[in-house]
């Protein structure tokens, strides 16, 4: 006989209330990501405040004094690298095929895979210039996030009197202590991370600029960038490199290959251990998984915040069975 299934009206008024929830957090998703950048940008920069703060610099001012700092260190780099950068990738796109072809790969250097890579590579600086106008275009929502995270900042030491107000006495020393610890977990990974992808950007470019080995900017720049992705990025980062280096000199693509290697032993051996040691622990899997799911939901942002994410997930998962 057919069985007979009833559903309470508890279960439909949940069921509703549930989807009404998800399509409010779709509708304001851009709303949801900046304030999780902007979170992530006050974890990055407190440390910096806290410290101006203690030469009893108010601290509306400290945040102010460090966002100048960045900002003019960021317009700075800019101004310096992305011309010259896009010269020398536009120049090494258009030698890429040319060298392989010297190299004997004309199979690779032919192919489908290789065609569409110098294809998009091509288009690479007209993209650069064309996600700077992006960024002045949403200049609104840079505004917003630095306006978000300058009174996070200002908000910091009065964290625990609010939790008291919307969770109590008791639950908001707990609450208190989880965000704190989430503030230093996530600030050690950012920070270590964007200064370990600087060394080796920096290291990269002086170590093929004394070798002599043509374009070393934009391959100095993919190494620094590549970093970010654990064992699979150096490799990958320096196998133009070496193409390059092959197609000028035997010799000079052999001493590539050894400084390629010497800078992923430094990496490996003195740079991590050293600049990541107050950052959480994550699988190389786990990343390269939450890498290629961040750039496929959201691409570049996906990207910048999928670590954050795991992190964030970890410390809740942590929390939540260690009790």
């Amino acid at each position: 006989m057919p069985r007979k299934i009833e559903v309470s009206h508890k279960t439909i008024i949940f069921t509703a209330i549930f989807i009404g929830i998800l399509w409010f957090v779709y509708l304001i998703g851009d709303i949801i990501l900046m304030l999780f950048v902007s979170l992530l940008l006050t974890a990055i920069i407190n440390p910096l405040v806290v410290k101006l703060s203690k030469f009893k610099i108010p601290k509306g001012v400290s945040i102010t004094l460090v966002y100048l700092l960045v900002i003019s260190l960021l317009s700075g780099a800019i101004a310096l690298i992305v011309p010259p950068l896009i010269e020398q990738t536009t120049n090494l796109v258009n030698t890429l095929p040319k060298n392989m072809e010297s190299l004997g790969l004309q199979y690779i250097a032919n192919g489908e895979v290789l065609r569409q890579l110098v294809s998009q590579l091509r288009s690479l600086p007209s993209q650069i210039v064309k996600a700077g106008f992006g960024i002045f275009a949403n200049v609104l929502n840079v505004f917003t996030v630095l306006i978000f995270a300058f009174y996070m900042l200002l908000t910091r030491d009065k964290l625990d009197e609010n939790l008291k107000v919307l969770f109590g006495k008791e639950k908001s020393s707990n609450f208190t202590k989880l965000i704190t610890i989430w503030e230093t977990k996530l600030g050690g990974w950012a920070r270590g991370q964007l200064f370990l992808m600087l060394l080796i950007g920096v290291s990269t470019y002086i170590g093929l600029l004394i070798l002599g080995v043509r374009y070393a900017l934009p391959l100095a720049v993919l190494a620094g960038l590549l970093e970010i992705i654990p064992y699979l990025g150096p490799v990958v980062a320096a196998v133009p490199a070496v193409i390059i280096a092959f197609a000028q000199s035997p010799f000079l693509g052999f001493a590539t290959i050894a400084l390629a290697f010497l800078i992923q032993q430094l990496e490996n051996y003195v740079f991590v251990p050293k600049v990541m040691q107050k950052s959480v622990g994550i699988s190389p899997v786990i990343t390269l998984f939450a890498l290629s799911v961040g750039f496929r939901l959201a691409g570049v942002v996906g990207i910048i915040i999928s670590m954050p994410v795991v992190i964030t997930i970890q410390l809740l998962l942590q929390q939540r069975f260690s009790k």
